[in-house]
């Protein structure tokens, strides 16, 4: 009974302490103004440059904290520091804080619970994306891989599955490079301008995202299954 008793205050002060964190931010970021130029890429470009050589450390801290604690879209930020710091450089620096946030969010998960994650991403969605790795761990791959899911809460949400950390971190070396480099490069229009050409180039892109995307949310179990048995047999073969 006291174990139980224990257990319980442990998660209301994780709770708590949250709570704190997360309002302090959201307080700061409202006074100082930052709030409103987050959604700006523009304005974020602004003030990033305006820190000078502090510019490169808020902005690998600012992509530790879009993936751990803030809703700030990620690809608003990996844009803005494209434009600052050339592709390449961005594509660096939002790994490095991207990865960081990944292994805290999915540690959240793992350490304080599903009462803690449920706090923090509501209880429905907690258990929507809860069940879904649960039966369709490999389709976490393919999912990291896509725009439009939320990457944020799936690394916090794995943390409640019996996925494993060498597992996680290696699915996200893999998909969150490819995905940052590609937005950055593309985004800066080094590989494909956004005239001439370039706009028949990413209106077939845009047609291959979606069908893509359309396809893994239909066909979700017959890829999970395939990607299972494939995986085991060269398992089993080695």
């Amino acid at each position: 009974m006291n174990s139980k008793k224990h257990k319980i205050l442990r998660i209301f002060f994780v709770l708590f302490l949250l709570a704190i964190f997360f309002v302090g931010v959201y307080l700061i970021l409202l006074y100082t103004g930052w709030w409103e130029k987050l959604n700006s890429v523009d304005k974020l470009k602004n003030e990033i440059l305006n820190l000078g050589i502090y510019g490169r450390t808020f902005f690998v801290f600012l992509q530790f904290l879009q993936v751990a604690f803030l809703p700030i879209p990620s690809p608003l930020v990996v844009i803005a520091g494209s434009l600052i710091y050339g592709p390449f450089q961005a594509s660096l620096l939002s790994l490095a804080g991207i990865l960081l946030g990944s292994a805290v969010a999915f540690g959240i998960g793992r350490v304080f619970g599903k009462k803690v994650v449920s706090f923090m991403v509501g209880e429905e969605t907690e258990k929507k994306w809860s069940k879904f790795l649960s039966n369709t761990k490999y389709s976490f791959v393919i999912m990291m891989f896509l725009p439009l899911f939320p990457d944020d809460v799936l690394c916090m949400v794995a943390g409640l599955t019996d996925m494993s950390w060498t597992f996680f971190m290696v699915t996200q070396l893999v998909t969150r490079t490819t995905g940052i480099f590609t937005l950055s490069f593309l985004s800066s229009g080094e590989l494909i301008p956004f005239y001439g050409w370039g706009i028949y180039v990413w209106a077939i892109l845009a047609i291959f995202a979606v069908a893509l995307i359309y396809f893994s949310i239909k066909y979700n179990k017959q890829i999970e299954s395939y990607i299972y048995n494939h995986f085991h047999k060269r398992k089993s073969k080695n």
